[in-house]
């Protein structure tokens, strides 16, 4: 447990790293903002409780937060993915079910299930989130043009950085 816990909080601390001085910094004529912090959302286990995740994905949300000065809307775009996610896990489940104690990684449920899987995740992430930030349907197609561009750079990033996790 304690090892558990000391690993997701490794992988939490590098994500959040990288997002703040890395991943802040790409952006393409405003349509493309790469947010790889989700992962953390997306490898936490399967039997992880509802309310846990929820807290989880809330402060995983409010610490980008804190740093890009967006007052709540990471927070709000990281609960409502950490909400969906069970629905998206028992809509795409294994035909073999989950393993308990394991991660939801490309590793142990292969890459077509990982990337429909962060596919989902994410973009439930990216609408929340980039709707929040205009907060209004004024620029409805405009703002659905940067979930959709967004959606696909971040799960490309998500998709490398669990090839490189798959290296070690």
């Amino acid at each position: 447990m304690i090892n558990q816990l000391l690993r997701y909080t490794i992988i939490y601390i590098v994500l959040l790293l990288l997002q703040v001085f890395v991943f802040n910094n790409i952006q393409f004529s405003g349509y493309v903002n790469p947010y790889i912090y989700i992962l953390f959302v997306l490898l936490l286990p399967y039997e992880i409780s509802g309310w846990l995740l929820l807290i989880i994905s809330f402060f995983a949300g409010f610490f980008i937060d804190i740093f890009m000065g967006t007052a709540g809307m990471h927070a709000g775009a990281t609960v409502a993915a950490g909400f969906a996610r069970p629905y998206i896990l028992r809509a795409i489940s294994p035909r073999d079910g989950y393993v308990a104690d394991r991660e939801l990684s490309m590793v142990a449920y292969g890459f077509n299930w990982f990337f429909f899987y962060a596919l989902l995740v994410v973009a439930v992430h990216h609408l929340v989130l980039f709707y929040l930030e205009i907060f209004s349907f004024e620029g409805f197609f405009r703002t659905f043009l940067k979930v959709i561009f967004s959606t696909v750079f971040t799960v490309i990033f998500i998709i490398f950085a669990e090839y490189i996790r798959k290296g070690r």
